[in-house]
């Protein structure tokens, strides 16, 4: 006889994980699932479910939500789980608590097998509604070179390299747009080279919207490894995610932020809140596919930008200008160059504009309440350089050089972007025959410096 009474329960159940993973406040349903798991007050959060949900969106600082099914004495419990970071807390709302049948151990055919890919060699893997992994089977790391928990929160092209199937086209976009499961996509792992294919299940969240893939991996037998592809992104897989994925995401920001204005008249509280989630959460998705985009630009073998003359400082003031709105909601104020400062220089206007945007919002993001950015530009030598600096924590010296890097973040539990602006930014400067760099130490903010060549016409 299962401990869960669901007559008795409460439908919908809150607590608070503090930062130690311990529950500092619960209602009863939670207090009482959580004894049944071997919980004590003061310990650690003891359903396994629960935690790696509420550590997860603290390590991301995004709101995760999923269904999960947790295993109460002979029977399972069926739960829609959703986290959302508060401070250095995390508010848990769990509802649903559908007693089901516990799962048992079944022997399948070999056909069964085979459909659902049951070999030794396959493991499990989930994403998020964008596409950020949030669980991947744990011992499979290790038997193919890969740190399954490190993976968590990174994109799902973090650990697969895609591939177009026989018909040149990508089994994921088609699932994506249509909402329907995803057959036999062809993939090769990064760590190794390694071919595999993925099948996934979409799974909706309550509303019905998509919330994420639920996927397997299977090793595809007698392939012979190649390289590890960590630098480059299939061409088809960026142009086909950018038109399948910009419209509708388009449309749910649209229809979102429309819902949290209450446009077409008052609407519950938590739902106003839920649609500005869904709101934020499809302009994260729809930075992703810009910057996927970008990526493979700028990833190009013949990837080249036509150099012509910009003023570099107006270019700075522009990006400054772009940002300043959110600065204020920041109560951080923006130092810019005098509208008298002309730095001639040479460059793609666009991408200049670009990088700026990137360094800029990075230093509103990571800087603190009441802060200032100061953005200066100047002449030294041959080169037209912009300095951003922000008084914020800072980047360790151990870290400066791996920021640059794709998908690489100095603190992944910190909200913020996908690990791939600096990259990019870094390319495009290049392109243009300067660079970017930064100057920092723990404590002390940074700086980043964007160098181009200057204009010899132009003094």
């Amino acid at each position: 006889m299962s401990a869960f009474d669901p007559s008795t329960e409460s439908p919908i159940a809150h607590a608070i994980v503090a930062p130690d993973g311990s529950l500092s406040f619960a209602d009863p349903a939670l207090i009482a699932l959580n004894q049944r798991a071997g919980g004590m007050r003061g310990a650690p959060l003891a359903v396994p479910q629960l935690a790696t949900i509420a550590r997860l969106a603290r390590r991301l600082g995004i709101v995760v939500s999923r269904g999960v099914v947790v295993a109460d004495d002979e029977t399972d419990v069926d739960l829609w789980v959703r986290a959302q970071p508060d401070g250095e807390n995390v508010r848990l709302t769990v509802s649903g608590w559908r007693e089901i049948a516990a799962w048992r151990p079944v022997r399948a055919s070999p056909d069964a097998q085979d459909a659902f890919l049951g070999s030794d060699t396959d493991w499990r893997w989930e994403t998020d509604a964008a596409l950020r992994l949030t669980f991947v089977t744990l011992d499979a790391g290790p038997k193919h070179g890969f740190d399954a928990f490190a993976l968590l929160g990174q994109p799902l092209t973090a650990m697969f390299s895609l591939d177009t199937g026989s018909d040149g086209t990508l089994p994921i976009l088609d699932s994506l747009a249509r909402r329907r499961p995803m057959i036999a996509q062809p993939a090769r792992l990064r760590s190794s080279g390694r071919a595999v294919t993925l099948t996934a299940s979409v799974r909706n969240d309550a509303s019905g919207d998509f919330a994420g893939f639920v996927g397997a991996a299977r090793m595809v037998v007698d392939d012979v490894a190649v390289p590890a592809q960590t630098d480059t992104l299939s061409p088809t897989f960026t142009s086909g995610l950018d038109k399948a994925l910009r419209i509708p995401l388009a449309r749910i920001v649209a229809n979102a932020d429309s819902i949290n204005a209450q446009a077409d008249g008052p609407v519950q509280g938590d739902y106003a809140d839920y649609a500005a989630d869904i709101a934020s959460a499809g302009r994260h998705l729809l930075e992703l596919v810009d910057d996927l985009v970008d990526l493979q630009a700028v990833e190009r073998p013949d990837f080249a930008l036509a150099p012509e003359p910009i003023d570099l400082a107006d270019v700075a003031r522009r990006a400054a200008g772009l940002l300043s709105v959110r600065a204020a909601n920041a109560d951080i104020t923006i130092t810019r160059p005098a509208v008298d400062v002309r730095i001639a220089a040479l460059g793609d206007f666009r991408r200049v504009l670009q990088i700026l945007v990137n360094l800029v919002g990075n230093a509103v993001r990571y800087s603190p309440r009441g802060a200032q950015v100061v953005v200066t530009a100047t002449r030294i030598d041959d080169h037209a350089v912009v300095v951003v600096a922000d008084t914020g924590k800072g980047v360790a010296p151990e870290d400066q050089a791996r920021i640059f890097e794709k998908f690489e973040r100095v603190d992944p539990s910190e909200a913020g972007g996908n690990g791939l602006g600096l990259y990019i930014a870094r390319r495009l400067a290049r392109a243009m025959q300067g660079d970017l760099t930064v100057e920092s130490a723990p404590g002390d903010g940074a700086r980043f410096m964007l160098t181009l060549p200057a204009d010899p016409a132009r003094h």
